[in-house]
């Protein structure tokens, strides 16, 4: 049992693996380059993005108008829900 492993077989393994990368990076590229926004916004992001105050990002969150998360005590909101207040205005 000679189970010895190579230069040529090390070599052969890191060429199999790149192209194995590459091409996950070519796929995940070709499929998601429409929308590199993410789905939810912080609040400095949404107070630029609609020129607002922060309490009006507030009331935003309060009235239950834009959903939101908080996470590590920063919060997010839905992009979904920021661009359905551009559509109703």
């Amino acid at each position: 049992m000679n189970d010895m492993v190579t230069k040529e077989d090390l070599r052969q393994f890191g060429l199999l693996l790149l192209d194995k990368i590459q091409a996950v990076f070519k796929e995940k590229d070709s499929g998601h380059t429409e929308n590199m926004e993410p789905d939810w916004l912080r609040s400095k992001s949404v107070r630029k993005l609609l020129d607002i105050s922060a309490g009006s990002v507030q009331n935003l969150r309060t009235s239950q108008k834009v959903r939101f998360k908080k996470v590590l005590g920063s919060y997010y909101y839905s992009r979904e829900d920021i661009e359905k207040l551009f559509k109703d205005e």
